[in-house]
């Protein structure tokens, strides 16, 4: 059975994110290597992203964002403890 165009969509999508997460590690690392604490690292990766999701798609968007990013952090999904069964 040959994979339908959603799916197609779906694993583009999952390739750039592993991408994106790819360059986001190494940007961290080159910040942790130039001695900039992770905290800082965090505050300008979020609010670069937030000004972004603005800038392309409104404040609402951004909003949106954040509530579930709010939802999934809450649900536990960022937790580096977290156990997926």
């Amino acid at each position: 059975m040959e994979p339908s165009l959603n799916d197609i969509d779906d694993m583009i999508v999952h390739e750039k994110m592993q991408a994106a997460l790819e360059y986001q590690n190494e940007a961290w690392a080159d910040g942790m290597a130039d001695g900039i604490e992770p905290e800082i690292i965090a505050d300008a990766a979020i609010a670069h992203a937030l000004r972004e999701t603005i800038r392309l798609h409104g404040e609402g968007s951004a909003e949106a964002l954040l509530d579930s990013l709010r939802d999934r952090m809450l649900a536990g999904e960022f937790s580096t403890n977290r156990t997926l069964q």
